[in-house]
């Protein structure tokens, strides 16, 4: 039992639920015989502003041909995704009302401690009665998750997170939103994740404005120099081994190889090739980040020009 008073709880929900919405997505798929057929389905986001730009996740939208909004005061809105973004499985859609919209307060996800109580909140079903919601606390901050599009900094939380609850808000006992719900463990009773609001606004402009999200990049893949890579590879250096390089990269065209060791970024050690993507995401696109590359015991310097990712 969560150790709160349940007026708090009680105030916190009732601040935001009436921005907490249901999403209903159409796409249409193919069959074995390549016959066309719609299939549908469910998930949550969360009013952010006035003008009517709601947060939820990618994967929610992801192909959609349509999308119906359902309000939790029963108005039905025809959705249009303004932008998304694979990476973090964030999007934002906008419904056009006629009447104000109820919107949510965004908090500091950079506030949250483990063990702070959070509410996780849903609409997977638009149901009379409003969202659904379950209490929980933050189990755990900066959780990495390996996705295919790179590793995702998550927060987990023992709130239940339901079928069709993915893109609600996760808020605080003050009713703000400090992370949009967006995955739970089907092999791990209980545990769920969240992406923090914090990385939700660093891009939430770029979404609206751009439809995508622009990432400094270089096309490189590398794993961390262990004294058990040094040794089966006969390396004295210790850093990030080039595992690859993307052809037509940055890295490529600055004469990067496979093989190579990355030792220093911008004269900062490299311990572990997560460095290096901390280095490049702090760049803009057309800087140049200076690495120091070991390349079978010949040391040497290497200016990097930063791309867009494509």
């Amino acid at each position: 039992m969560i150790p709160v008073d349940e007026n708090v709880l009680v105030s916190a929900v009732e601040k935001v639920s009436g921005s907490v919405v249901n999403i209903a997505s159409v796409r249409m798929m193919h069959d074995q015989l390549f016959r066309v057929f719609p299939v549908e389905g469910v998930g949550s986001g969360v009013i952010i502003d006035s003008d009517g730009h709601i947060l939820t996740n990618n994967h929610v939208i992801d192909d959609a041909e349509r999308l119906k909004v359902t309000l939790a005061d029963g108005r039905v809105l025809r959705g249009r995704v303004m932008g998304s973004d694979e990476t973090t499985d964030l999007a934002v859609i906008k419904v056009e009302a006629d009447a104000p919209l109820p919107v949510a307060q965004l908090g500091d996800s950079a506030a949250l401690k483990a063990g702070q109580i959070v509410i996780a909140i849903g609409n997977p079903f638009g149901l009379t009665g409003g969202p659904a919601v379950t209490a929980g606390i933050v189990s755990s901050l900066d959780r990495s998750i390996q996705t295919r599009t790179g590793v995702l900094e998550l927060i987990q939380t023992d709130a239940a997170i339901n079928p069709g609850n993915s893109g609600g808000p996760l808020v605080n006992t003050k009713g703000e939103v400090v992370a949009i719900n967006t995955a739970n463990m089907p092999y791990a009773q209980g545990i769920g994740f969240a992406v923090p609001v914090n990385t939700a606004k660093e891009i939430l402009k770029e979404l609206v404005e751009r439809g995508k999200v622009s990432r400094p990049w270089i096309g490189i893949a590398s794993v961390k120099v262990t004294p058990k890579v040094a040794r089966y590879y006969g390396l004295s250096a210790e850093g990030a081994l080039v595992a690859g390089v993307e052809p037509y990269s940055p890295a490529d065209d600055a004469g990067l190889r496979r093989g190579d060791v990355i030792e220093q970024v911008d004269g900062e050690r490299i311990e572990d090739p997560s460095q290096i993507a901390g280095a490049v995401k702090k760049k803009k696109v057309n800087d140049t980040v200076t690495v120091t590359v070991n390349r079978y015991g010949r040391q040497f310097q290497v200016g990097v020009q930063v791309d867009e990712r494509p």
